[in-house]
Parts: structure tokens; sequence; C-alpha cells
């Protein structure tokens, strides 16, 4: 059977961000669908973020592509072009290595849930231009090299 029965798949609520970094995320659930049809080369998740949570802190990737799609709800997508209302059937995408950070935030009243499609590049690095944060290969550190304990 090739249905991926969404509702058994690997749910991950919350974020790996250090603190204080990972509060705003901390109520996101994220059901991961790549990885239950087996896929290897890019992964697939269905995002649900309830009022008041974002889907990552504002991020671009050096060696990633990423996709969105709103399947339900409406989400405030930010970038450094400031921000745009997403609703039902609208999408964005981001180019691997363009500097313009991103991320949706659910400032409306119920739940949104949102399609997210990105490429697995092991060598990727991820920079927060917001907050003292980057993710390196081999983890969160500071803007300056340090790691996060």
């Amino acid at each position: 059977m090739k249905k991926i029965d969404v509702s058994a798949t690997r749910r991950v609520q919350g974020s790996k961000y250090p603190p204080p970094h990972d509060q705003q995320c901390r109520e996101r659930v994220r059901r991961v669908l790549g990885d239950a049809a087996g896929l290897t080369q890019f992964g697939v998740n269905l995002l649900r973020l309830p009022p008041g949570a974002w889907s990552s802190q504002r991020h671009w990737h050096r060696a990633e592509d990423e996709f969105v799609w709103v399947v339900e709800g409406e989400v405030v997508l930010v970038t450094d072009d400031g921000e745009e209302l997403l609703g039902p059937g609208d999408c964005a995408g981001f180019k691997a290595g363009d500097p313009n950070g991103h991320h949706l935030l659910n400032r409306s009243t119920r739940d949104a849930l949102v399609l997210e499609i990105g490429s697995r590049d092991p060598t990727d690095e991820t920079d927060y231009p917001d907050i003292d944060l980057r993710l390196k290969t081999q983890g969160f550190t500071h803007r300056n090299g340090t790691s996060y304990k």
C-alpha cells in the first residue's frame, strides 16, 4: 500500500532551538510525511500552527530549497520585504542561498495547516538573521561560532 495514513506518521511538536529561541515554536506540530513514504532526497511535512505559533525562527538556508503551500487557515509570511497574508491555496518558495530570511506566523484565531517541502542537503547551514543563532552540521551555534550548551 502506498497511501500514507497521516494520523499514523511521526508527530513532532515544538523545535530543537535552544532556549529562549524555542518559545515561539513550542506549539507547532509537524507530521513527517516524507519519511513515511521512504523519501530521502526531499522532505515533506504537514505543519499545524495553532493561533500565536510560529513555523520557525526567521531563517534562510545556504544549500536547501524550501516550498510551502497553505492547506487551511491563514498565516503571515515574514521576509526582509515585509509581511504577506497567505490563505488556502497560496504558496511561496525560497531558493537556497538567498539570504532573505522567512518564517510563518499564525496571527488568526484558528489553526492553520501548511504543507512544507524542502531538499535534504546534509551540508546545509541555516542562518537566523534576527537572533544570535546559526545551525551548522555540528549543531546550533552563536554567530561567533561558540556552541549552545
